[in-house]
């Protein structure tokens, strides 16, 4: 791939990496990512693989900005308020770089549009704020044989992991989701605005690292982050022979286990 005079300028910093160079750069270009969410996760998310390269990013959620949700949505700001995200999201990345296309889909995930919606994208990045989301998701991307790399947070804590084929899924940590009310949100139980922005950001930088294939992976492995004392740790996650979906007898084939629709906002 040939770079423009501006493209160099703009992707410097990324070029005269040794682990990317134009190369990684050019692959950057002409992939494709799938953001679940544009919410506290997904602004910080789409923001930087927007300013990264990554050429088309298409994002999912079917929420309107509200002011509750600028302490941490950066993404979105007052003018916005009332606004579809994904619109918002247009504009933020179109003033960001030109070279991204970003494809907005205004919906709620459910089980009969998700395999559609992110067939065409190499990486799904999941930022959605509930577990029937995110379990559709999981499972959606182990039946299309995609890579999710997936984030979550509440209050000062955060966790992040990436699944690919063949490896341990969300299911392998959470076989099943919890009774509804069981476990609090961001709206009933708070989150440290900027813990958006750290998780976004690993997140965006595990995405980078599964497109063009370079330092170790998330995969296998859950990272734990706790604001309060700055303390990061990082456990196994092994596949388990008995999980549902990707174990050795898989009972879930389809998506028919799922309800109707699911929430895609974060």
């Amino acid at each position: 791939m040939d770079f423009s005079e501006d493209q160099i300028r703009r992707y410097a910093r990324h070029i005269i990496l040794p682990e990317m160079g134009g190369t990684g750069q050019a692959r950057l270009l002409k992939s494709r990512v799938l953001v679940v969410g544009a919410g506290g996760l997904g602004s910080p998310l789409v923001l930087y693989l927007a300013a990264a390269g990554v050429g088309t990013i298409g994002v999912v959620d079917d929420d309107t900005v509200d002011l509750s949700n600028l302490q941490r949505q950066i993404m979105h700001g007052v003018g916005d308020i009332g606004t579809a995200k994904v619109d918002s999201a247009v504009r933020a990345v179109a003033a960001i770089n030109p070279d991204v296309r970003l494809v907005p889909v205004r919906a709620r995930l459910d089980r009969d549009n998700i395999r559609a919606i992110l067939r065409d994208y190499d990486v799904v990045a999941d930022g959605s704020d509930n577990f029937p989301t995110r379990f559709l998701v999981n499972d959606a991307c182990r039946l299309e044989g995609k890579i999710l790399v997936s984030a979550a947070i509440l209050r000062f804590d955060g966790q992040l992991s990436t699944y690919r084929p063949g490896g341990p899924c969300y299911r392998c940590i959470y076989r099943e989701e919890p009774p509804e009310g069981s476990v609090p949100t961001c709206s009933s139980a708070g989150v440290l605005g900027a813990m958006a922005g750290t998780m976004g950001s690993l997140q965006a930088t595990e995405v980078v690292k599964e497109l063009l294939g370079i330092g170790d992976s998330m995969a296998g492995r859950l990272l734990i982050y706790d604001a309060l004392s700055v303390t990061f740790r990082t456990v196994r996650v092994p596949r388990d022979p008995g999980c549902p979906l990707c174990g050795d007898h898989p009972t879930i084939t389809d998506l028919s286990s799922h309800g109707s629709t699911a929430h895609a906002c974060g």
